[in-house]
């Protein structure tokens, strides 16, 4: 068995014969499979492609090739091969290895990623600028069949088969994104897949529809072999020919003889060539490669033996699953109901609802944009879109909400997941930036409950709803354990509740830091200092006539928010305190500073960020007023 761990370069791999390279794999998968088990991580991608991988390594130079990774989620055989399999114990661990590629990890990661189907137009900008420059590199870009949906990927294939830029593209085909896949197109590479090299149906065909003339005569006789014809249209790779690409494939991602040989063909064609490569996700771990739902895609730590989860200390369900099921209880006597994902519906906890009402659920891939404006066509007809969507998947879609939904004015409910902080998955997907892109849209509410019971209120409320378009954003992972009341209700909107009554200073806050905030005034308490803990549920409309009366009373405030200061809720209180002319107020703000923040478990990142109890504590106290003393 080969030491990964002093693997230094990928050139390892170009001098290896084919039975060796077979053992390389193995030896990467049983060490991904070891790995992973602790940190947890992307298992499923990584094990798909694993060949792949280590067949561009042989292939392409890198750095100097630039192998482009769609999403980065499959790039940690790339992250062995590049040297650095000895930090894989720190993997998306606090100040260890990324579980996406970073440039400043390794000169092999050219670009990063996160977020899916941005590769093609990323490759694009570098082949025009190897172009332009004059140098010959080989640009790499290596894209799955779920980002291939997202509307990006189809707008920069356009654009590289019309530029007829030298390109090499790696369709990285496992049938599954996250979830099963959806779409059209995917039936397009379902075929694909079943074909093999057809090159001489396509001249037949194109005999064939030259003959077919415009309308009727002959139309009706040729339309039954014209059907059986389009189905080679698109086995024969057409589609993405027609599009300007030479269609190599299907290729067996697993057989190297395979892979190389059509790596090979495709550096000598000019202009920009497809490589179609067939994998199976969660390849050589049994419980990864049976998965049907999705639930291998990203795991935390299991047992490797049976593949259970390693199941961590919860307090109460699933923040996701307590939104879905609660649409799924409303949805039973309000037939207007119907949920949206684009590619979500296992993260989104939305299988509950999708096996009671299949007809109003659609998982329309990866596609938010689409999405967002799909809901809002619904809302036009009456009924009543509820889109589950990641609060960093959601900034993907600013234009449609801004334009497609709040402008209408129309009944969508948002229903922003991974609000806040989401530890291990890192910069990419932190929801940090949602109150400040969406606050500044007029008719748009915006709300955060303080637990479960709560937030089954607000899902209340939202459906209930009927004046324009309801955001309710939520975090990560499990709720705090609170008793559930059985009979739902509506929250008014607009209203904030005192949590906590005092009489020096105030905390305004919402969400997780609410415990954050009680528990600073508890500190704070024993040391004679008496502060009024808000719940600030609404961020927009905020209670406005709770907000004079604080002002009113000269209390110095303090806002906490688990989201980015500029433009966020501290910063709607700032501004309220000046448009209504309280310029004595004293207002301070404590949220997540103006830099990217990078991974870690949530509670590390939060003391990274000096956003704790004890920091709480010690901010009011620079706030209050000095007590005079009596001589």
């Amino acid at each position: 068995m080969l030491d990964l761990t002093k693997i230094e370069h990928p050139r390892v791999v170009k001098t290896m014969s084919i039975p060796q390279l077979k053992q390389l794999s193995a030896d990467i998968r049983r060490f991904l499979i070891e790995k992973l088990s602790k940190t947890g991580g992307h298992i499923g991608p990584n094990l798909g492609v694993v060949e792949l991988t280590i067949a561009l390594h042989r292939e392409f130079d890198s750095p100097k090739d630039k192998l482009i990774w769609d999403v980065g989620h499959q790039s940690y055989v790339h992250k062995i091969l590049t040297g650095r399999a000895a930090e894989f114990d720190t993997l998306r661990q606090y100040k260890g290895l990324s579980g996406f590629p970073k440039r400043s990890e390794s000169e092999h990661d050219v670009w990063e990623t996160g977020h899916s189907s941005t590769s093609l137009s990323a490759a694009m900008g570098m082949a025009i600028a190897r172009d332009l420059k004059g140098t010959d590199e080989y640009i790499v870009p290596i894209i799955g069949d779920g980002a291939l949906t997202g509307g990006m990927a189809l707008e920069a294939l356009n654009h590289i088969g019309h530029e007829k830029t030298d390109m090499i593209v790696i369709l990285n085909d496992n049938e599954m994104s996250i979830a099963p896949n959806v779409g059209a197109l995917h039936n397009i590479l379902g075929r694909l897949r079943t074909a093999g090299k057809y090159q001489w149906v396509k001249d037949e065909l194109e005999l064939l529809l030259k003959r077919i003339p415009a309308v009727g005569g002959k139309l009706a006789a040729t339309a039954e072999r014209l059907k059986d014809s389009l189905k080679y249209l698109l086995v024969s790779g057409v589609f993405f020919e027609e599009l300007g690409f030479t269609y190599l494939g299907p290729v067996d991602g697993h057989d190297f003889e395979d892979l190389l040989e059509n790596l090979r063909y495709a550096k000598k064609v000019k202009g920009p060539v497809l490589v179609h490569v067939i994998t199976k996700k969660g390849k050589g771990y049994s419980p990864a490669e049976n998965d049907k739902v999705g639930t291998w895609h990203g795991t935390g730590p299991y047992k490797i033996e049976t593949g259970t989860f390693v199941k961590t200390k919860e307090g109460g369900p699933s923040w996701s699953g307590l939104v879905s099921e609660t649409v799924r209880r409303i949805a039973r006597t309000d037939p207007r109901i119907v949920a949206i994902t684009p590619a979500m519906p296992v993260g989104s906890k939305l299988e509950g609802f999708a096996s009671e009402f299949p007809d109003r659920m659609f998982d329309v891939g990866i596609a938010e944009q689409h999405a967002t404006t799909l809901a809002a066509g619904l809302a036009t007809q009456g009924m009543k879109p509820f889109l589950a969507i990641y609060s960093t998947f959601l900034q993907r879609a600013y234009d449609q909400v801004v334009h497609d939904v709040c402008r209408q004015n129309l009944n969508v409910f948002f229903a922003i997941d991974r609000a806040g902080l989401v530890g291990a998955d890192g910069e990419t997907h932190q929801g940090v930036f949602d109150i400040a892109f969406l606050r500044h849209v007029p008719n748009l509410v915006l709300m955060m409950p303080k637990d479960e019971n709560e937030g089954q209120h607000m899902v209340y409320t939202a459906l209930r709803y009927d004046d324009g378009p309801i955001a309710m954003r939520f975090p990560r992972g499990n709720g705090l354990g609170v008793p559930l009341d059985e009979e739902l209700k509506e929250i008014p909107i607009g209203t904030w509740e005192v949590l906590r009554d005092g009489s020096d200073a105030v905390i305004l806050t919402f969400g997780t830091t609410i415990s954050m905030a009680l528990e600073a005034a508890e500190q704070l308490a024993r040391d004679g200092v008496s502060v009024k803990v808000v719940n600030a549920r609404f961020l927009k409309p905020m209670d406005e006539a709770m907000l004079h009366e604080l002002l009113e009373s000269r209390l110095p405030i303090l806002t906490i928010e688990e989201a980015v200061l500029q433009g966020g809720f501290g910063s709607s209180v700032l501004e309220f305190a000046h448009d209504h002319g309280y310029h004595q107020a004293v207002i301070e703000r404590m949220g997540i500073p103006d830099r990217f923040i990078e991974h870690g478990s949530v509670s590390e990142l939060l003391d990274e960020i000096g956003l704790t109890a004890a920091h709480v504590a010690d901010r009011i106290k620079t706030i209050m007023p000095r007590k005079q003393k009596r001589a």
